[in-house]
C-alpha cells in the first residue's frame, strides 16, 4: 500500500515537472525565457515550446499594434502663437530582450510612458520649426511623417517601432480663445457693416433711377397728354368752323339750345335779363331764316 503511495506521488511530482517544463506562446503574445534572471530564448512564435522547470520561467509581452494618446501638450510654433496639441500613435515591440532592459523588468504600461517622453519630445521639435498656419493646413501629412520619424530612431533603443503618429487635435490655449473669438466677430461685424453700408448705397442708386424714370414718364405723358389734347381741341375747332360756315343760322341756333339746357336748370340761380335781350332771341315768336317751317 505504501509502494502504491510512493508510485502516485512519483507521479504527481513527474507530471508537475513535465507541466512546469512546457509553456505556450499564443499569436497574440511573445515570450522570452529567463534562468536566473537573465535572458536564455526568445520565443516570437505562437506554439508549444519547453524550458528547464524551477530553473527557468516565461515573461510574456504583447506582440499586436499597441495604441498611445498622448495628454494635451502645448508648442510654441515659430510666429509665437501658442497651440495645445493631442496626438496618438501606434506601435509595437519588435525586440522584447532590449525592452526589457529598457523598462527594468516592466511591461507595457512603463513602456508606453516612455514612449509618451520621446513622442513629446518630437513634437516639439518638428512643430516649433513650422509656424501655426502650417499645422492646420494641408501640410499636417507631412509634419506627422516627420514626427514618426523623428521619434523612430530613440523608439528603438526602447526596442519598440513606432508605426504611425497622428495629430488629433491642435487648437489655441483655453486663455486665448476668448481674445481670438472676440477678433472674429469683430471682423465678422466690421464685414457685416461693409455689406450693410454697400446695400443701402445700391438701395440709394436704384432709388434714385427710379424716381427719375417716375418723373421722366409723368413728364412724357403729360406731353403726349397736351399734344393730343391739342389736337383734339385743333380738330373740334376744324368741325366747329366747317359747320358754322355751311348753316352760320343753324349752328347759332345749335349753340343757343345748348346754353339753354345748361342755364335754364332747376336749382340753378335766379338771372334777371331783359326778354328782348339776345340770349332769348329764340323765344320770340318766329323761327329766324331758313329754320322756319312753311305755313
Amino acid at each position: 500500500m505504501s509502494r502504491a503511495y510512493i508510485a502516485l506521488g512519483v507521479l504527481a511530482v513527474l507530471l508537475f515537472t513535465l507541466v512546469s517544463s512546457v509553456y505556450i506562446v499564443d499569436e497574440r503574445k511573445q515570450a522570452i525565457v529567463l534562468q536566473f534572471g537573465q535572458v536564455t530564448a526568445v520565443q516570437q512564435e505562437p506554439g508549444l515550446n519547453f524550458k528547464i522547470p524551477f530553473i527557468q520561467n516565461v515573461v510574456y509581452y504583447e506582440d499586436r499594434i499597441l495604441p498611445l494618446e498622448t495628454e494635451p501638450l502645448e508648442v510654441t510654433p515659430l510666429d509665437e502663437r501658442r497651440l495645445v496639441v493631442e496626438a496618438f500613435a501606434r506601435w509595437r515591440i519588435i525586440d522584447p530582450v532590449k525592452f526589457r532592459l529598457a523598462v527594468a523588468g516592466g511591461g507595457e504600461a512603463v513602456g508606453a510612458t516612455r514612449l509618451d517622453s520621446i513622442l513629446n519630445a518630437a513634437l516639439r521639435g518638428v512643430l516649433g520649426n513650422v509656424n501655426s498656419r502650417d499645422i492646420l493646413s494641408s501640410d499636417r501629412a507631412r509634419m506627422m511623417t516627420q514626427i514618426r520619424d523623428a521619434a523612430r530612431r530613440p523608439a528603438e533603443n526602447l526596442g519598440v517601432e513606432i508605426i504611425d503618429v497622428r495629430i488629433k487635435r491642435a487648437d489655441l490655449p483655453q486663455q486665448n480663445l476668448q481674445a481670438t473669438f472676440a477678433r472674429m466677430q469683430a471682423e465678422r461685424e466690421r464685414e457685416a457693416a461693409d455689406e450693410r453700408a454697400r446695400g443701402a448705397e445700391a438701395a440709394q442708386v436704384v432709388r434714385a433711377t427710379a424716381d427719375r424714370q417716375a418723373v421722366e414718364l409723368v413728364s412724357e405723358a403729360r406731353r403726349d397728354s397736351e399734344v393730343i389734347r391739342g389736337e383734339a381741341d385743333a380738330t373740334r375747332s376744324a368741325i366747329f368752323a366747317e359747320a358754322y360756315g355751311r348753316d352760320p343760322e343753324f349752328y347759332a341756333f345749335s349753340r343757343s339750345l345748348a346754353a339753354y339746357e345748361a342755364a335754364l336748370k332747376g336749382g340753378n340761380s335766379s338771372m334777371v335779363i331783359s326778354p328782348d335781350s339776345e340770349f332769348f332771341e329764340y323765344f320770340e315768336n318766329r323761327i329766324p331764316g331758313d329754320l322756319a317751317s312753311p305755313q
